[in-house]
């Protein structure tokens, strides 16, 4: 399982990077590798987003769920790790 979780941290890293990169005309999302890319990982990170921002709203032209997703994903994490020490002793 933490494997998994460390995997979509990256994942939602990597889509943050991404966005911020084509937002201020660094890469060309017209680029085909890019296009695919970026598709690949919003499929991978939208819907879990996109139920974060119902309760969460864009302020000002800045999206908070990746950071929301980011916490969620250490919160489970680190109680991830508190269960497996339990179950060890």
């Amino acid at each position: 399982m933490q494997i998994v979780i460390n995997l979509y941290w990256y994942i939602v890293i990597i889509s943050v990077i991404i966005s911020w990169l084509i937002n201020f005309g660094i890469i060309n999302s017209y680029n085909r590798f890019i296009y695919l890319l970026n598709s690949s990982i919003n499929q991978m990170t939208e819907p879990i987003y996109r139920r974060i921002r119902r309760y969460i709203p864009i302020f000002g032209g800045l999206d908070l769920s990746p950071i929301v997703v980011l916490l969620i994903l250490f919160l489970l994490q680190s109680y991830l790790s508190i269960l497996a020490f339990e179950l060890a002793n």
